[in-house]
């Protein structure tokens, strides 16, 4: 008899202490590849003058990270079952420790943007593995703790990344922020190793699956040839460069191919059938306006630190961990209770307290301090993961079995795409309202307005005032206003920023009306 002529069975899970020792190893790869997106952002500058490259080179160790990640989410799944899901859990991690160990002893820019794409590509699926491993793990009552355990590493990581990178730039040199992975990945290994459960053997008595090598590649050149295309857009001005037109042209040839290549072949490398079932459709859509929300304020804030009120990589990186630990401390509460509520009530309030809190931070300006920042930073956390919890439960919830690791995948990319997309679209906007903004200030900065030349001799006499001779004391005196109007039309830029993240989100509510309610601890399907 066939696997296929046997009765369908309910799932079985793991129970005891081993369904939690499960959770802690999914988690701790996931916490791994999300801190790795962010840890050596304040890094930079001091790679850049290690290894002799430019601002422009040196943005490609952050983007060639993120083009491998994007291309290999997708592909989770069919990677999943062609070499198992704890086989290619494990091979995943102990590949992400090897290529963080090549990172910090790269001695050159190529070597370690080569290093950084190997990093995204053996790291880039454990996440949406480790979440598909966390549904297939748990019954559905159980779904929401295991869910927020999850959910920690991936809220609180973007936050910590800068905190813990900013540490160890400063007190341990940059290469460490790529050693510190190798104990952590060891124990993540040894732990997947022990726990994971062994898998299923493979039906080889029917012929054997070829491999969609023209899904692979087409997928390759539309999602990262999109994910060059935002993360280099705004240097090179967008479409006035004919690079950036030729990746615009590529990801949306090579999209409409993929699609095409993916909804005709009988085994597709990505199985984008998944998305009949319209919970999918709409969580991944939300997921993009979360992506957005979440890395798109982790990016702005921190710029606003540093360039409006002056604080360091480590003390931008300490502002933001308040809010990383209230994410932390509003995720294991919401688990407990997410099966007795509706996700949707839950996301529609996560998605207008977020709203407020981006309406409150367009209210900063030179004068703000930390306390001014704080508590925002702390509702923007608890806002987050009323979003970012439900959402997933939501959306993934009601999936069939079979269809989680698919859909998982799915899922995961679009948040990591929307992150992408929420980035290129505030260094854009932060670029152009900050130019808008200085035209309108400066009609009012006139020579031969009153109020100007006041500010003009009032400044000059002050620098005179300290031993500067008045030809001096009156050119500084201008440079000294026109800083002022730099730094206003900053602020104004940035509050701009911050009101479209907030209506963003409130125009993303309607979409809660094709979600669905998840399971809340019924039986699951078991028609798989």
């Amino acid at each position: 008899m066939s696997a296929n002529s046997h009765p369908a069975i309910a799932p079985t899970y793991p129970t005891g202490w081993l369904k939690w020792a499960i959770a802690a190893t999914a988690s701790l790869g996931a916490i791994l590849e999300v801190i790795d997106t962010s840890i050596v952002n304040v890094a930079l500058t001091d790679i850049q003058s290690s290894v002799g490259a430019t601002l422009s080179e040196i943005g490609w160790i952050v983007t060639g990270y993120a083009i491998a990640n994007v291309i290999v989410i997708p592909l989770t799944a069919w990677l999943g079952e062609t070499f198992g899901q704890k086989r290619y859990f494990v091979l995943s991690l102990a590949g992400f420790t090897i290529a963080s160990v090549l990172c910090g002893l790269s001695g050159s820019l190529p070597e370690l943007v080569a290093a950084r794409i190997l990093q995204g590509l053996l790291g880039g699926g454990l996440l949406a593995k480790a979440q598909s491993i966390l549904f297939q793990s748990f019954p559905p009552a159980e779904q929401g703790l295991a869910q927020a355990v999850f959910g920690v590493g991936v809220i609180t990581g973007p936050a910590i990344g800068p905190t813990l990178g900013g540490y160890l730039t400063d007190n341990l040199g940059w290469r460490w922020i790529f050693f510190i992975n190798i104990p952590f990945g060891i124990a993540a290994v040894a732990m997947a190793l022990l726990f994971l459960p062994a898998d299923r053997p493979r039906d080889r008595s029917g012929p054997r699956r070829s491999v969609d090598w023209w899904g692979i590649g087409l997928l390759t050149i539309a999602v990262g040839s999109l994910q060059t295309f935002l993360e280099e857009g705004e240097q090179d001005n967008w479409f006035e460069s004919p690079t950036i037109i030729a990746l615009a042209i590529a990801a949306i040839v090579g999209l409409v191919l993929f699609i095409w290549r993916e909804l005709t072949v009988r085994h597709p490398a990505v199985d984008l059938r998944v998305l009949r079932h319209r919970s999918l459709a709409a969580g991944s859509i939300y997921s993009a306006v979360v992506g957005m929300g979440l890395y798109g304020t982790l990016f702005a804030v921190p710029i606003f630190a540093q360039s409006v009120l002056h604080y360091t990589a480590q003390q931008t990186g300490l502002l933001l961990l308040p809010g990383a630990l209230a994410s932390a401390a509003t995720m294991l509460m919401l688990g407990k209770v997410s099966s007795l509520i509706d996700p949707r009530w839950a996301i529609a309030a996560g998605s207008i307290m977020t709203s407020l809190v981006m309406f409150s931070l367009a209210t900063l300006n030179p004068d703000s301090s930390s306390d001014s920042l704080f508590y925002p930073l702390i509702f923007r956390g608890v806002g987050t993961v009323m979003m970012f919890l439900p959402l997933s439960l939501a959306t993934l919830g009601s999936l069939p079995p079979a269809d989680i690791p698919a859909g998982s995948g799915f899922y995961n990319l679009t948040r990591q795409l929307g992150g992408s997309i929420g980035i290129a679209i505030l260094t854009t906007l932060l670029d152009r309202r900050n130019a808008f903004h200085r035209s309108v200030l400066s009609e009012h900065l006139s020579v031969y307005s009153p109020e100007t030349q006041a500010r003009l001799d009032a400044l000059t006499s002050a620098f005179q005032s300290r031993g500067v001779d008045p030809t001096t004391a009156h050119q500084q005196a201008i440079a000294s206003l026109d800083g002022l109007l730099s730094l206003q039309s900053s602020i104004l830029s940035f509050s701009d920023t911050f009101w479209v993240v907030g209506m963003a989100f409130l125009a993303s509510l309607p979409l809660l009306l094709l979600l669905g309610k998840g399971r809340k601890g019924q039986a699951p399907s078991a028609g798989h």
